[in-house]
């Protein structure tokens, strides 16, 4: 079992994932890895020498083809429990970003497409976890009214 929590700020330190849920004319935009039959939000490890802002960028850009957005942050999150990128079950962080994607390009990486959904598919990558990160986007969206 995997849990998943939210913090206002986290150490930058510890920040080592970035995950955006990105929406295009109101859909969202999740993504199908090559290897995989199941749908994620974007998102991916920080690299060295990155702020976790440019790795959500990077990775919005890469797995999406995104070309002209806005990137908002919303929250840090943190999951633990053993999963496909945490064999040790040890607390992870990351951060959560909002986007607005205008225009699109060409995917450059492991995804093999992008997709639109007015709600989250059935079959998600990691599913004790993206459905949490959207509800927190959309409840804060509703809060700031933006």
């Amino acid at each position: 079992m995997l849990e998943v929590k939210f913090y206002r700020q986290a150490e930058d330190s510890l920040l080592k994932f970035a995950v955006i849920l990105a929406m295009a004319e109101e859909k969202m935009v999740l993504v199908k890895h090559r290897k995989r039959n199941t749908y994620e939000l974007p998102g991916g490890h920080r690299e060295a020498g990155e702020s976790i802002e440019q790795t959500a960028a990077r990775e919005l850009k890469e797995e999406t083809g995104a070309k002209i957005f806005t990137l908002k942050p919303v929250s840090v999150y943190s999951v633990t429990g053993k999963n496909r990128v945490n064999d040790t079950g040890e607390e992870t962080f990351g951060m959560l970003y909002y986007a607005e994607i205008t225009s699109f390009g060409e995917i450059e990486s492991e995804i093999e497409r992008r997709e639109f959904f007015n709600r989250l598919p059935e079959a998600l990558t990691y599913p004790e976890i993206q459905p949490k990160l959207v509800e927190k986007v959309m409840r804060e969206k509703e809060a700031h009214g933006s």
